[in-house]
């Protein structure tokens, strides 16, 4: 697996981001994740996005991760908040996705960040069970869906 980094608009990041959305709508029926995301976001070194490409060149998987500090939507300073963990199917279950988590984590670590905090949800049990294997404990809820039921909230010092 070859991890870049790339621009949050890079049209592999695009394609990659439409399919977790496609996935998110099957899943909850809500047509995607309504986090509000702009590709500067991710520009280093307030965080980054990365896309790992296989063997052939194909991008298989992405995650990102973005500043955040204390806001009225319920981050703390220093906070690095990991966005769009997303693998493909065909993909699954060959350790992609924390190899990804892990080279986030080094990364945010890297640019000072002090805590990894992410969202997610009660109908993605691998993505629980991801995180729960990496450390991550449960948090006080944030960001945009922490006012929902199925919102689940997660940190680890980093």
């Amino acid at each position: 697996m070859n991890i870049r980094s790339v621009r949050f608009d890079h049209p592999d990041a695009v394609k990659l981001n439409d399919e977790v959305q496609a996935e998110y709508h099957v899943r909850y029926g809500d047509g995607g994740d309504a986090t509000l995301l702009d590709p500067t976001d991710f520009d280093p070194p307030r965080g980054v996005y990365l896309i790992a490409y296989d063997e052939h060149g194909r991008p298989v998987a992405t995650g990102g991760w973005r500043s955040q500090d204390t806001n009225d939507e319920g981050n703390e300073d220093g906070d690095a908040e990991l966005k769009r963990m997303f693998v493909v199917e065909g993909m699954r279950g060959r350790g992609l996705a924390r190899r990804m988590l892990a080279a986030l984590e080094e990364d945010a670590r890297t640019a000072g960040r002090v805590r990894m905090v992410l969202e997610t949800g009660s109908k993605q049990p691998e993505a629980l069970a991801l995180y729960a294997s990496s450390g991550y404990e449960p948090c006080a809820k944030f960001g945009y869906y922490r006012h929902y039921d199925e919102s689940r909230c997660f940190a680890k010092k980093l």
